[in-house]
């Protein structure tokens, strides 16, 4: 298991986004040498955990819970055969691209070590916006996104330290439960029914989940 590619955006005003202002760092691109992870504050506050990545709408995206996304390179595979076309590393948006690791079946509050340092923690799927589906340039992309839920995952950030592509991955801790990024993404977007067995995993989850998830078993039962 090892990185491909650390990958980073810059502002871009494109037409697609929806806000006011037009910009966004979805247009990540590989990066030679080491960058920096760290926690990079409340969501709302804090942007990205990549040092230099720009995170240009901080209502949705960034954040301490958000801090880093991944992809695995094996679901970019299978999507470059599904649309038929080429897809490098860090189309997605993703800040890191793997090779061996199942990405969006990875438990919430899994760990990984990245390098010699870096300790990220997975805190729940990728949940797709218009400004992805406009970066893609696919037709109704996010309902195909959504129907696969290979959704990669984001990450917290638990030691900061430096990444760079050819780093190992190694799975540091795996919790004693079975709420994937894939499972959490389906319960807060397909199948909400799913939302009370989230709260197997605790604290680990994204604090926006864990707060969805409580409050549908207040109201629901679970």
């Amino acid at each position: 298991m090892r990185l491909l590619s650390v990958n980073l955006g810059r502002p871009k005003a494109v037409p697609y986004t929806g806000q006011p202002q037009g910009l966004t760092g979805i247009d990540k691109r590989p990066v030679e040498g080491a960058v920096r992870v760290s926690a990079p504050g409340p969501k709302g506050v804090g942007a990205s955990g990549l040092a230099g990545d720009a995170v240009c709408e901080l209502r949705h995206h960034g954040g301490d819970d958000q801090a880093v996304y991944a992809v695995a390179r094996e679901d970019l595979d299978a999507w470059e055969g599904e649309l038929g076309r080429t897809l490098g590393n860090g189309v997605f948006g993703e800040n890191l691209t793997t090779a061996g690791l199942d990405v969006s079946g990875a438990r919430i509050g899994e760990r990984w070590r990245i390098g010699s340092d870096v300790v990220l923690e997975v805190t729940a799927g990728r949940i797709p916006c218009l400004t992805f589906q406009g970066h893609l340039g696919e037709k109704q992309w996010v309902k195909r996104f959504t129907r696969k839920a290979a959704t990669g995952a984001y990450l917290r950030v638990i030691v900061p330290g430096d990444v760079r592509a050819g780093d190992a991955v190694e799975i540091v801790h795996v919790p004693d439960h079975d709420v994937t990024a894939r499972m959490q993404f389906q319960a807060v977007t397909t199948h909400r029914e799913l939302l009370p067995l989230l709260l197997a995993a605790g604290e680990a989850l994204h604090s926006e989940t864990l707060a969805a998830a409580r409050k549908y078993v207040a109201e629901h039962g679970g």
